[in-house]
């Protein structure tokens, strides 16, 4: 993790470890009766690795609004149970053989071990959810993942329409990252029992950081290098998603360039010299870095969202976190 604040990785290591044990613990309760195979390849996709940004986010806003207790982590734990069943689904549907560096649990396992295990996953986060947050927390955590399963039928419907427009990209990270994260959020508050202006807040917090971080995944996508994001690249375009890189370089391209574009857009996008010439395309029309420069202001304008706590000194050290966190966003290589 690179950022100015060597804070910030402690900090993260520390949650992440007790999320982790959280997980252990209650998996070891969970699955004692179940078939061993659905518990290999539910530890396999959780315990891969991963940032653990959806719980820290969690956690962290709990303390913001003054809680900080055992049951938090398995709260927090119930969104990287959501997240690695998105994940393994995600996995499936994109017939992914790499995920952080290692097989897939699609490709080390089977189709059928794969969405059974995204399944199970699926429920127990939610059950964890409704006990901690109650109906509440269930309908903002609902609302998100009812929002991701959307986006991805939006975006499958746009897959290799060179029109797709920014506002059709921009709703599908909106539903597909956003809302999660900022789920991760304002669960973290509901939790703690913060009222209804620190709950907006931090939800507002999240999807800005959501949305940012989406954007930097898609120019990884492009310019990231495998032995650190662990996945290929260029998997974007061969699939057909235009996301904000090219977009916004097909917007400031000549018809001519457009024409060319569309073309490879509409071609078999599996060839190396059809990645490599669009990637040129979006070097040379300035769409890299358009699009860096609007996850810069979605980091900003999501940190506005947290003057609320300004006049909190108790917030004041989890606030300094959720600042540092934003600033690893934009310059984070995996």
């Amino acid at each position: 993790m690179t950022t100015d604040s060597t804070g910030l990785k402690t900090a993260v290591a520390e949650v992440a470890a007790r999320v982790e044990n959280a997980m252990r613990k209650d998996l070891a309760g969970r699955l004692a009766g179940s078939d061993p195979l659905l518990r290999e390849v539910v530890e396999y996709s959780l315990f891969s690795g991963g940032k653990r940004i959806r719980p820290f986010l969690c956690v962290l806003s709990a303390r913001c609004c003054g809680r900080d207790d055992a049951d938090l982590y398995t709260l927090a734990a119930a969104l990287e149970y959501l997240h690695t069943a998105t994940l393994m689904h995600d996995d499936v549907v994109d017939h992914a053989p790499l995920r952080r560096g290692r097989e897939t649990a699609v490709q080390r396992y089977s189709l059928e071990d794969a969405i059974l295990a995204g399944d199970w996953l699926h429920a127990r986060s939610l059950y964890l959810v409704g006990k901690f947050t109650g109906a509440e927390g269930l309908d903002v955590f609902c609302s998100a993942t009812e929002g991701m399963v959307n986006g991805e039928f939006v975006q499958k419907r746009l897959c290799g329409d060179y029109r797709a427009s920014e506002e059709d990209y921009f709703a599908v990270i909106t539903q597909k990252t956003g809302n999660l994260i900022a789920s991760s959020c304002a669960l973290g508050a509901l939790y703690a029992g913060a009222d209804r202006a620190r709950v907006q807040a931090l939800q507002r917090y999240g999807e800005g950081v959501g949305i940012a971080f989406q954007i930097v995944d898609d120019l990884l996508d492009y310019t990231g290098r495998q032995a650190l994001t662990g996945k290929e690249t260029g998997n974007d375009f061969q699939e057909g998603k235009l996301t904000l890189p090219l977009i916004r370089a097909l917007a400031a391209a000549s018809p001519a360039e457009q024409e060319e574009m569309k073309k490879l857009i509409e071609g078999d996008r599996t060839r190396p010299e059809a990645r490599a010439a669009i990637q040129a395309f979006i070097e040379s029309l300035g769409g890299f870095q358009s699009a860096a420069q609007s996850a810069q202001h979605c980091v900003t304008e999501a940190l506005g969202k947290l003057a609320l706590f300004s006049a909190d000194p108790a917030a004041s050290p989890h606030v300094g976190l959720l600042q540092a966190l934003t600033g690893y966003i934009l310059v984070r290589k995996k």
